[in-house]
């Protein structure tokens, strides 16, 4: 084996060492561990502006690039969100002198020259079906999309046992996010307030604080899952109130 191929498969186990060479991307502690490449799912609560997009961005093209015929597939609310993403991943693609050119299947893809495909979606039900074998399957704002999108989009990575990445802020105690974040033991859980964040000031958090109030802002920065405004009764009041001892009457 030659140093060149030792070093792609260098930098194939290790994509901290890659983003900082071929991305000039400098992730922080929280950064490096989304681009485990070990971790099959895995949840990220974070804050505003802590840069989830870019470090997600960054995971994907390494995939897609050391992983040859990889199909890396990101979905968000809507075709807008996962456009943004989509530019991130072309900026890198770019950096690292990569073409830039469509699946020629999707509106929103790259075909990369070692056979890897990255599709972006929008998070509508009827528009994810039909994806297979996906190598990483990325649910941006995952908070805001759909359940039946979640559940529909699962079956992806079922053939060929890709990682899933699920990242938002929070939106209230509902949804899978909420579900899967207060669930079980099979997710890694990365939690990043913006008051660990090292790229946003303590002085612009405290005016967020008072401009936004304090529930938003406990959502927003804080990565807290808040009952929602028109909620008559919170979500643990209502929890504490059930008996799942009990059968059904019908």
């Amino acid at each position: 084996m030659s140093k060149l191929q030792d070093l792609d498969l260098a930098y194939a186990m290790d994509p901290v060492s890659w983003v900082r060479k071929a991305l000039r991307f400098e992730p922080d502690p929280a950064q490096q561990q989304v681009l485990c490449p070990y971790s099959k799912r895995m949840l990220l609560n974070c804050s505003r502006q802590w840069g989830k997009s870019t470090t997600t961005a960054a995971k994907a093209v390494h995939r897609a690039l050391h992983f040859r015929d990889s199909l890396v597939v990101a979905m968000s609310p809507s075709a807008r969100q996962t456009g943004e993403l989509l530019r991130k991943m072309a900026m890198f693609l770019r950096t690292c002198h990569q073409p830039i050119r469509g699946d020629g299947d999707n509106e929103q893809s790259f075909l990369l020259e070692n056979g890897s495909r990255i599709v972006g979606l929008p998070g509508g039900e009827a528009t994810i079906r039909g994806f297979s074998s996906v190598s990483l399957l990325i649910v941006d704002e995952a908070a805001r999309v759909p359940d039946a999108s979640y559940r529909a989009a699962r079956p992806m990575i079922a053939v060929g046992g890709g990682a899933l990445l699920l990242l938002s802020t929070p939106f209230g105690k509902r949804g899978f996010f909420y579900e899967e974040w207060t669930g079980g033991n099979h997710w890694d859980r990365i939690r990043v307030p913006a008051s660990e964040c090292p790229r946003i000031p303590p002085s612009f958090l405290e005016e967020e604080r008072k401009a936004l109030g304090d529930l938003w802002f406990r959502q927003e920065y804080c990565c807290e899952f808040i009952d929602t405004d028109s909620q008559m009764f919170g979500r643990d009041l209502v929890d504490s109130a059930l008996d799942r001892d009990l059968e059904p009457y019908f």
